[in-house]
């Protein structure tokens, strides 16, 4: 999926501009000259990969509660736009099939699953699901930061190219957690990034895809450093920043 230069993907789409994680996100991403677009998916009530960034629709959307415990149609009757800017006004939350019908054969698509248990809702599968309904095998990449999460992605599609997500400081130790586990790329937060993490990185033959670099300077600093992917909310910066370096 990602290979040779340094891929800009945005951040929840282009999230500095657009209500994140909705469809006016990503396709803005993809007229700033974005590579991709990294979003969260979780399973409604019914079955259905949405498209929301916490695990409430509180801060995001005119309603409250929990994303899991509502229906695609409860989902649906939300406006995701307006929180952000009257302009979006009556923005949906979008669905996975949504995005990959839209953007999919134009943007490469890092899929997170949010989950934090060790018991699945459903999430992975519906993914996966989804996933091959849309022959989109060859341009996403699954990633978490819940190491089980991974691993029963992975026992369900094991052809696709899974991301391990972290940060120093997590009150898990999710990091032993993936030792010995085959994954194809390291998602860290971009300050635990030097040249001998890259170096330590490639020695395992990881892909590293970082987030969220915001900075131009960082961002030419990661490029040097020879990142496969920033993530970032402003994809149009970071790409003028990565091209002048």
């Amino acid at each position: 999926m990602l290979s040779g230069e340094t891929f800009v993907f945005g951040h929840r789409g282009a999230k500095d501009y657009a209500p994140m994680n909705t469809l006016p996100a990503f396709e803005l991403t993809l007229e700033q000259g974005g590579a991709g677009i990294e979003l969260d998916v979780h399973r409604s009530k019914d079955g259905y990969p949405v498209i929301v960034h916490d695990f409430t629709v509180d801060e995001t959307t005119d309603g409250e509660g929990y994303v899991t415990e509502k229906t695609l149609a409860e989902l649906k009757d939300l406006d995701a736009g307006s929180w952000f800017d009257p302009q979006f006004s009556g923005v949906r939350i979008p669905t996975l099939d949504e995005v990959f019908e839209v953007v999919g054969q134009q943007l490469l698509i890092n899929v997170e699953i949010k989950s934090t248990g060790a018991e699945t809702d459903g999430a992975e599968q519906v993914v996966a699901d989804c996933i091959a309904h849309h022959n989109m095998g060859d341009r996403v990449l699954v990633s978490s930061f819940n190491p089980m999460a991974l691993k029963r992605f992975r026992a369900i599609a094991p052809e696709i190219m899974i991301g391990f997500l972290y940060l120093q400081g997590m009150e898990i130790d999710t990091e032993s957690m993936m030792d010995g586990y085959a994954h194809e790329a390291r998602h860290p937060y971009h300050d635990m990034i030097d040249e001998a993490y890259m170096m330590w990185a490639k020695k395992h033959n990881y892909f590293v895809n970082t987030w969220t670099v915001n900075d131009p300077n960082r961002a030419c600093e990661l490029k040097q450093l020879g990142v496969n992917c920033i993530i970032t909310d402003a994809p149009d910066v970071i790409i003028k920043a990565i091209e002048a370096c």
